[in-house]
């Protein structure tokens, strides 16, 4: 088996040794999250001290449950807007019957993708500044509204958030989708034609349904990150005015461990998210076999 399919193997072996490199090897260094960790001991000489910082940062630290919430939230809306998005768009390329114009709009959907996270983040404080943003000249001239401070004030974070996070990764996320329509079998169209069904009707009882095996799939990948947000773009978007609502977990290991340099409190935290994360994908595969054909094993 190996020798007949060696070209595949070889082909996967820089991914294999990715995840092996970078994923797998570090993990050794969740000790620290049990210890009083110090560079100048190391990681077999710091003292262990078990949950000490599982316990400071659920019951000691102020904002603990403040920055749950946020985490559990972001991750709510971002599931209940952002998810479904490229489902909705595939759905909609599909029925473009115009070939030249498809190509287009899937290529403009796609360009945000490739901007990097400054890049956006600078974008969406630009359009949305109070004095020179377009959003605001939009409200107050065609609209005559009051110029809204959008990234000043808490209850606007989640939208802004959500929705850059929409309009960046959208276009590029219906490609799984395109693949799974796809590989729908046309005598389908054909037989559903037959049977009356508009396209509507073609649509929600026929490609709908071929991309459910991805959708399962992609779900439970996306409650594996569940505890975890967009951390650079956050960190370039949050400031003191929406602390309130922006503040996540991520954010705060950023500051306690690498600008308080406090590892073993940061390493603590994190494995929280990790083991979160991990119990939410078992959880949801476990559902997706027991009441679907897909699952991730």
């Amino acid at each position: 088996m190996l020798k007949k399919h060696k070209a595949l193997y070889f082909l996967m072996l820089p991914g294999i040794l990715y995840y092996i490199i970078f994923k797998y090897l570090p993990m050794y260094g969740i000790i620290i999250a049990f210890q009083d960790f110090s560079i100048g001991r190391g990681i077999f000489g710091s003292k262990f001290v078990g949950f000490k910082h599982f316990i400071e940062f659920f019951y000691y630290t102020p904002d603990s449950w403040k920055l749950i919430r946020n985490t559990i939230m972001l991750n709510i809306y971002d599931l209940l807007f952002h998810f479904p998005a490229p489902i909705v768009l595939a759905l909609l390329f599909h029925e473009i019957k115009n070939k030249a114009f498809k190509k287009f709009v899937q290529s403009v959907s796609y360009m945000p993708h490739f901007l990097s996270t400054v890049v956006i983040a600078g974008i969406i404080v630009m359009f949305l500044s109070p004095s020179t943003g377009i959003i605001n000249f939009i409200l107050v001239k065609v609209f005559g509204m009051e110029p809204i401070m959008f990234l000043g004030l808490p209850e606007w974070f989640r939208t802004v958030y959500i929705g850059s996070e929409i309009w960046q990764k959208v276009g590029w996320g219906t490609i799984l989708y395109l693949a799974a329509i796809a590989g729908v079998d046309p005598t389908l169209y054909e037989a559903a034609k037959i049977d009356g069904a508009n396209r509507f009707q073609q649509m929600r009882h026929v490609t709908f349904v071929g991309m459910i095996p991805v959708m399962i799939i992609l779900f439970v990948l996306n409650l594996g990150h569940f505890m975890e947000v967009g951390f650079q773009k956050i960190l370039l978007l949050y400031n003191p005015m929406n602390y309130e609502t922006s503040d996540v977990i991520n954010t705060f290991v950023y500051r306690r461990g690498i600008l308080d340099a406090d590892f073993s409190f940061a390493t603590a935290v994190g494995l929280f998210q990790s083991a979160i994360g991990f119990v939410l994908v078992v959880f949801a595969n476990r559902i997706a076999r027991k009441h679907s054909e897909t699952s991730l094993w």
